[in-house]
């Protein structure tokens, strides 16, 4: 007996709910870092004194960080961009087959990012940002870790589509439907 197909393999679904919650967490933190520096920037404009000159970095460093956390969650809950017109044919092998192959494209360009965001964080060596003196092999750790994370779940999800076959679509969606 199978799963529904919203539900994630038994297997994988302990581990997926540890990772999803920090990969949450780490976007979070970024998110609340982001609107402060944000809001300390807008605040430093009426100060008499000279601003700080990190809160602008910082905010972009936690743009990036979010955009890159949050990308293997997306893949998961289907949350990232996609086209959903395949969904609306009628042939379930043919669904299929793409879906499988979206999430095996999705996974190669995840290990590929995951392996330059790797090399980033080793070639960098002493660099660091010019504000806040961060080093960039530490700005890389985060990238990386959304990246092996998009990598693993699409790699999961080509196996669930391949396997258990791809949700059938609400009838009313379906093109020829009536």
């Amino acid at each position: 007996m199978t799963a529904p197909h919203d539900t994630p393999m038994r297997w994988w679904s302990r581990p997926l709910r540890v990772v999803t919650a920090i990969e949450i967490g780490l976007a979070a933190t970024a998110t609340v870092v982001m609107f402060l520096c944000v809001l300390l920037q807008a605040a430093q404009r009426y100060l008499p004194f000279e601003g700080f000159t990190w809160t602008g970095e910082l905010a972009r460093f936690c743009l990036v960080w979010l955009t890159f956390v949050m990308a293997g969650v997306l893949v998961t809950m289907e949350g990232h961009i996609s086209l959903e017109v395949i969904d609306l044919v009628r042939n379930p092998l043919v669904v299929r087959f793409v879906r499988v192959f979206a999430c095996l494209v999705v996974a190669l360009v995840g290990a590929g990012f995951a392996v330059e965001a790797y090399d980033l964080m080793v070639s960098t060596g002493r660099l660091r940002s010019p504000s806040l003196r961060l080093p960039l092999s530490w700005f890389y750790a985060l990238p990386l870790l959304g990246f092996v994370s998009t990598a693993i779940r699409a790699s999961v999800a080509a196996v669930r589509f391949a396997v258990r076959g791809v949700p059938a679509a609400p009838a009313a969606t379906v093109v020829g439907a009536e």
